[in-house]
């Protein structure tokens, strides 16, 4: 039976055969039912359903053509940022980003060490690896722009800037103030500020203090790093930052068209709980959660500009704060209360709604601006301990929709729907706005429309430009947590699942289409943009080219008879040239204790033409793409005989792309 339900699908695979067959392919041998015969034995000998040959036709990605979506995920405890084609789910790049990438030389000399020592602590204290969670693309309008890409480092507070016309890190900025930030990043939706959270409460500075002193010197920090479109890099003189309560605030969104000007925080452990199990104390998990709510965060980021911009803040560790207190007095923060221990606060694509889910509440509560706005205007509010004014939950929320357990993250389509994710229950939870968005489907507004399962403990969920104000509908990723038992057994650490679902038609058709294996790391969020709005190089500018500061290099030279050695003392500078398939020089003669500077130039112009420049024994790899220009920099601190060589496979006579560095004792 399982065989013949397969007729209807195959035959559309006949069709696309025969249509290929006549602009000149090959195609298989025709059963007589009309089926291609070796894909009927296939998907008889595998057993397979209509719904997973659909399945295979969604996502198939016949050679030479490329995917409509491009999806750049968090590469969690890499500190790397996953570039995946949508619906493909390919891996087509890994950026090196907080951690040294050997592919791309990253860290392993050149002007990427550079980028990578900005991110450090100081000179004594560097961090060479990361924790990266939001990937957050550049915005214009409330729409992905497709010019930048934002990401944030949990474990150390800090922020990179990935320039998307070569998928390249920038710059990497340590927040002085802040030892942890996981509510980063997001972007205001003309990205005039990069928003980071921090999580977990410490002393402004991470200065030491006890715990018994947690209420009085722990607070929260939310960040709002200023944005120069045109350096395309962060101004931290024009950046400032808000002190907060010692809740641990966690993810926010920005506003947008009607809600433009407002950030939504999420926060937990309003219990300011502190651990201690070994102490005879509620632990951590418990303490946090004693409460029945916890307090959504709502920031007015315009005014807090304006009251940047007045002068009214303090200057610590040389960047500007906003203190409580003058948050509270110049009406720049609120309260509300949200569901226990929150896990995303997601605004509609029009800005009208706050969506928040509670992971220990099956609802997700709906919140309207207009009621926000309105209870602010009204006054006489309540405050919490420190005096922030707290919006009652009757005056800011607009409805309530029950979905499962664990309800998380939320985003959005273009068919009014809503997608939720349900971290106990294992599903992906679609429902339907109201408001506005009644419209745009046949159900009633605010109504759970299916829960498709997903394997398993789904985390974050993304949709094509699903948190934008454009969304785009077609799929949704599932983020899971445990994949158990959809791959093959490689051991006890095994890979997260990224799963693909089918969107496109409405009411209850959500379809899975395809595993994505992780296995490298535990993503978290990801950002899916049509690919037709990204715009990168194939190749540099011109020969020269200098990636860090995407500008001409001060020593780059075009032609190998400019390529040459120096000696001035101790000091030797090289001028070189690669092209396929050699070095210019090939010979280096240098002495030990000589202080090597070594420019070289690529004078490729051909797509996809890199060389690589490994130097043996002094833990130097470079990428050289087309046109791009590097310096390194070292001590020649061992002598004897040492080569150089091309580490892509860039022609025939690759193997012979080698030179010496000969250090005479």
């Amino acid at each position: 039976m399982r065989r013949y339900l397969l007729i209807p699908l195959l035959l559309v695979l006949v069709v696309l055969a025969g249509c290929r067959q006549k602009e000149g392919g090959s195609s298989s041998v025709q059963s007589q039912n009309g089926l291609p015969a070796n894909a009927a034995a296939v998907a008889a000998e595998r057993g397979l359903t209509p719904d997973d040959v659909y399945a295979a036709v969604k996502t198939y990605m016949p050679t030479g053509q490329h995917d409509p979506y491009i999806m750049f995920s968090s590469g969690g405890q890499s500190g790397q940022v996953l570039v995946i084609g949508v619906p493909s789910m390919r891996i087509l790049k890994i950026i090196g980003v907080f951690t040294p990438e050997p592919w791309q030389g990253y860290g392993y000399g050149g002007s990427s060490n550079e980028v990578l020592a900005q991110g450090y602590i100081d000179e004594e204290h560097p961090l060479t690896w990361g924790d990266t969670h939001h990937p957050s693309l550049s915005e214009t309008n409330g729409e992905y722009d497709g010019q930048f890409l934002f990401i944030n480092d949990k474990a150390n507070a800090r922020l990179a800037i990935i320039d998307l016309r070569d998928f390249e890190t920038k710059q990497i900025v340590k927040n002085p103030n802040a030892i942890n930030d996981h509510g980063g990043a997001f972007v205001t939706p003309n990205t005039e500020y990069i928003v980071e959270g921090p999580q977990y409460a410490a002393p402004i500075g991470w200065e030491y203090a006890t715990l018994d002193e947690y209420e009085a010197k722990y607070r929260g920090l939310i960040t709002f790093w200023k944005f120069d479109r045109f350096s395309g890099r962060v101004d931290t003189s024009r950046s400032f930052q808000i002190e907060l309560p010692p809740y641990w605030q966690d993810l926010c969104d920005a506003g947008k068209k009607v809600s433009d000007g407002w950030i939504f925080c999420n926060s937990f452990n309003t219990e300011m709980a502190t651990g201690g199990v070994e102490l005879g104390n509620p632990p951590f998990e418990a303490g946090v959660s004693r409460n029945d709510t916890d307090y959504l965060h709502i920031f007015d980021w315009k005014k807090a500009e304006k009251v940047f911009q007045d002068g009214k803040y303090e200057t610590i560790n040389g960047i500007a704060v906003i203190r409580l207190d003058t948050a509270i007095d110049e009406g720049l923060l609120f309260f509300t209360p949200e569901p226990k221990s929150p896990h995303g606060a997601d605004v509609t694509p029009g800005g009208e709604y706050i969506v928040v889910g509670g992971k220990l509440d099956p609802h997700v509560t709906i919140y309207s601006f207009e009621k926000i706005m309105a209870a602010i205007a009204a006054g006489g509010l309540e405050t919490d301990v420190y005096g922030v004014p707290v919006i009652p939950l009757d005056k800011s929320m607009e409805t309530q929709v029950e979905l499962g357990l664990g309800p998380l993250h939320t985003v959005f389509d273009n068919q009014g729907y809503a997608y939720t994710s349900l971290f106990l229950d294992s599903a992906v939870a679609r429902w339907t706005l109201g408001g506005p968005y009644d419209a745009l489907n046949p159900e009633d507004g605010w109504t759970l429309v299916q829960k498709l399962p997903v394997h398993y403990n789904i985390g974050h969920i993304a949709a094509v430009q699903g948190d934008t104000s454009d969304p785009g509908g077609q799929f949704v990723v599932a983020l899971n947590k445990w994949s158990i038992d959809r791959f093959a057994n490689v051991g006890p650490l095994m890979p997260q699942n990224f799963q693909l679902v089918d969107i496109s038609q409405s009411g209850d058709q959500m379809k899975l289409l395809y595993d994505m294996p992780i296995g490298m790391a535990e993503p978290h969020y990801v950002q899916i943009i049509s690919a037709d709005k990204l715009n990168p190089w194939q190749v540099y500018p011109q020969v020269g080219w200098n990636p860090e500061t995407m500008s001409p290099h001060p020593n780059a030279i075009t032609s190998s008879e400019e390529a040459r050695v120096e000696r001035n003392g101790n000091q030797v500078e090289i001028w070189m040239t690669v092209v396929r398939s050699h070095f210019y020089p090939e010979r280096v003669e240098i002495k030990k204790g000589d202080h090597v500077i070594w420019h070289l130039t690529s004078l490729e112009r051909t797509p996809d033409a890199t060389h690589g420049f490994a130097l043996s024994g002094y833990n130097i790899n470079l990428s050289l793409e087309p046109g791009e220009t590097q310096t390194i920099e070292f001590v020649a601190t061992m002598s004897g005989t040492f080569t150089y060589y091309c580490t892509e496979f860039c022609s025939a006579l690759h193997l012979e792309m080698l030179g010496y560095m000969l250090v005479e004792p």
